[in-house]
């Protein structure tokens, strides 16, 4: 359903996986990737997105490294995906989410942003600096930004079992943002995703309904 499209962005072009809706959008989501690049899962997440009736963007981020880079889920690939996210760094992340947000903006849209893993926390950023409505799959490095006041509605999901988060940072989260809306599943890390050993189809089911239904109501609002 998606197709590679480029992207300007204040930091150079990058390619993005773009697809869209049948019908008329509900609105637009800024897919944000995982610490393996815009991968096939990504790629499916993001063409789910357009079969639920949204415009939907994932920008390859690694783009800014190497071009065309995707990273296996295994040792060797997540020693690799962490090296690009310090090389890509936040802030370069966000412009290039900015610059994503823009282009769905000017087709229209009302727009949002969903991440996971380390996207999930780009995707938080964007909306505590971007003001984009946000949705963050078991966003692992999010504490220290905990402090930034939340700009637009907020949602998390996290696994009762990740290694990566501990039940004590989600409950920072609840401190912070009581605001938000948090939802726990008995899952792991990266339960979202069916190329990974966490995957848990029931928790990755209930938690894409109810991101659906939270961009569907915010995104309509506007």
């Amino acid at each position: 359903m998606g197709e590679w499209i480029p992207l300007t962005t204040p930091e150079g072009p990058v390619r993005a996986w773009t697809a869209r809706p049948d019908g008329p959008p509900r609105g637009a989501v800024v897919v944000i990737q995982e610490i393996f690049g815009v991968n096939h899962h990504i790629r499916e997440v993001t063409d789910r997105f357009a079969e639920a009736g949204f415009t939907a963007m994932a920008p390859a981020l690694f783009d800014l490294v190497r071009p065309d880079t995707e990273f296996r889920y295994d040792e060797a690939g997540v020693m690799r995906g962490r090296d690009y996210v310090e090389q890509v760094g936040m802030q370069r992340a966000l412009k290039v989410v900015g610059a994503a947000a823009r282009w769905l903006r000017e087709s229209g849209h009302h727009v949002a942003a969903v991440g996971f893993c380390w996207g999930g926390t780009v995707a938080m950023l964007a909306n505590t600096r971007l003001r984009l409505t946000s949705v963050t799959y078991y966003g692992g490095r999010s504490v220290p930004y905990l402090g930034e006041p939340a700009l637009a509605p907020m949602m998390f999901h996290f696994g009762e079992h990740d290694t990566i988060i501990p039940p004590e940072d989600v409950e920072k989260h609840r401190v912070f943002h009581p605001e938000a809306v948090i939802h726990t599943y008995p899952a792991g890390h990266g339960f979202n995703c069916d190329e990974r050993d966490d995957y848990d189809a029931e928790c990755a089911k209930l938690a894409w309904e109810r991101t659906v239904a939270f961009l569907a109501e915010h995104l309509h609002e506007h």
